[in-house]
């Protein structure tokens, strides 16, 4: 019987977090592996004429850079051809694509086992296909078929999210400013008190400058807003303003998000993916609740603030940045390194 309790819970806590697609793709096959109790679920993405794979897990990591073109891969052309799940049974003679794909047996063609596959749609249109794998001959049954048709409405909904995140990126860097809307305009921060007035005159002090600038403030208190103040009026205004939730980044997504990663960096890394500072360059990095950041990441922060020198993960070569860094935490990071 296939559960999906854990698979809607690791969905759920991904939606509330900020995380590269290929993160999140990759958490999402290794939870229906876990749902189907198979051995292999492979997500990949139509192009053209071929499959290419977007997340794996049970087979080798190369398999990431492969690409599957329909016309020599009989199997994956049948499910593509389908709304509806297919299955290979275990005598099944059509070539398996992922012979000497296999994670425990590199190289070795794979022994009897069961497959089963899904179309998967977005919008209406045909986006690309699943696939379980099972070692164990008739480990799918006609209820597995019926789960599989439930669990394909989730990772189209995780698809949905993925590209919904894309586009909400390249909205913000296809902006001035690379997360500023029409809240930003000047009209953002009203008021007219003295304390007011001298903030944004200590604020105009520091806006031409190129020194980096740490804004303290409880929650609420509109510390984004005066950053994006400070980007309007300094000399890189017609640059990018790249936000970053700090506080929304998990340990092992941190570097990545930041510095960016090359293809095979980790499993999931299927191309090479810029990290936030890169896509700041030339403007501004808004680094909010910097106070949340793991202490792990503290020392390549500190060479981005000094040199202007980052590398991505999984290279050693340095890629050098031009971006001046406004943070903003509601802690007081003084008296706790005092401490």
């Amino acid at each position: 019987m296939v559960d999906f309790t854990a698979l809607q819970t690791t969905l759920l806590t991904d939606l509330s977090s900020e995380l590269p697609a290929a993160l999140r793709l990759q958490r999402l096959v290794v939870g229906v592996r876990d749902a189907f109790a198979c051995s292999a679920v492979v997500l990949l993405r139509l192009d053209g004429d071929s499959l290419r794979p977007q997340a794996a897990t049970g087979l080798v990591h190369e398999v990431l850079g492969r690409s599957f073109t329909m016309g020599k891969h009989p199997r994956l052309a049948q499910i593509m051809a389908s709304r509806e799940p297919v299955q290979f049974a275990a005598d099944c003679e059509l070539p398996d694509p992922y012979d000497g794909l296999l994670q425990d047996s590199p190289d070795a063609p794979l022994p009897v086992h069961d497959c089963l596959g899904m179309s998967l749609f977005l919008d209406g249109r045909l986006w690309g296909a699943v696939t379980l794998d099972a070692l164990e001959p008739d480990h799918f049954d006609a209820q597995t078929l019926t789960s599989l048709r439930a669990c394909a409405l989730y990772i189209e909904s995780v698809l949905r999210v993925c590209r919904l995140e894309h586009d909400l990126r390249s909205l913000r860097l296809s902006r001035p400013e690379g997360v500023a809307g029409e809240s930003d305009a000047p009209s953002s921060i009203l008021g007219s008190s003295a304390v007011l007035r001298q903030l944004l005159d200590e604020l105009g002090v520091v806006a031409d400058s190129e020194l980096p600038v740490l804004l303290q403030g409880e929650t609420g208190v509109g510390k984004e807003l005066f950053a994006r103040w400070l980007h309007r009026h300094s000399p890189r205004s017609d640059k990018p303003l790249v936000y970053v939730n700090c506080a929304a980044l998990p340990e092992t997504l941190a570097e990545s998000e930041l510095f960016g990663h090359v293809k095979g960096a980790f499993s999931g890394a299927g191309q090479d993916r810029p990290g936030r500072f890169e896509t700041a360059n030339g403007g501004t990095l808004f680094l909010d609740e910097i106070g949340e950041l793991p202490l792990s990441i503290q020392a390549k922060l500190l060479r981005a603030l000094q040199n202007g020198e980052i590398q991505r993960l999984g290279t050693d070569e340095p890629r050098h940045v031009d971006v001046r860094v406004i943070a903003a935490t509601n802690r007081k990071l003084w008296e706790e390194v005092r401490a």
